[in-house]
């Protein structure tokens, strides 16, 4: 083999070495998730305690305030076409599941509607209208409405990580953290891109 064909081989190792490495932290600056199967969808299947009322509050509230974030920003994708609204829609369907198949383990009755923007949680309906309307303003607000969505779900994770001892749900709460961690630094990227402070 000559030096040369050494030299290109070499150079794609170290780009597929880099590849796998955007890949392991969960995607890239365009929110895109990591290809295969959903890690917070992979939590353990037995469900062997009841769940407490805190539990499942937190359970019932997650469910669809990831909803409402993919609702968000499809509805931005829509209006604005940025694959990063595009890609982490997608990203929260994958969340929004992983919530319905812990609902499913402990026969809690879903409270997410099947159509997109509306809520049984009154405070997250207000919320979704007054997020699409901010929105809609210009793609900065935009991507300033998709920052705060992100700020505010890392919060309820943290706290619903504290309320349980569960170690199914803790799985799926820190994979949606990570998750919703990786949303906030691709939104505050295309911010920064724009030439506006996060």
């Amino acid at each position: 083999m000559n030096r040369k064909m050494i030299v290109i081989l070499s150079a794609l190792g170290l780009l597929l070495a880099a590849s796998v490495s955007v890949f392991a932290q969960g995607g890239n600056r365009n929110g895109a998730p990591p290809r295969g199967q959903c890690a917070a969808c992979l939590a353990a299947p037995a469900a062997t305690q009841p769940l407490t009322a805190a539990e499942t509050q937190w359970l019932l509230f997650l469910r669809e305030e990831e909803k409402l974030a993919r609702d968000v920003y499809a509805a931005f994708y829509g209006t604005w076409k940025l694959t990063v609204f595009s890609n982490i829609s997608q990203s929260e369907q994958r969340h929004f599941d992983a919530i319905g198949a812990l609902l499913e383990r402990y026969s809690i009755a879903d409270p997410a509607n099947s159509q997109a923007g509306v809520f049984t949680d009154g405070t997250l309906q207000t919320l979704y209208d007054k997020l699409i309307a901010d929105g809609q303003a210009s793609v900065v607000a935009a991507l300033q409405v998709g920052v705060a969505v992100e700020e505010h779900d890392i919060a309820d994770l943290e706290s619903a990580l504290t309320a349980t001892n569960k170690t199914d749900l803790k799985q799926v709460y820190t994979n949606l953290l990570n998750g919703s961690l990786n949303h906030l630094a691709a939104f505050k990227s295309h911010l920064e891109v724009l030439g506006v402070t996060p």
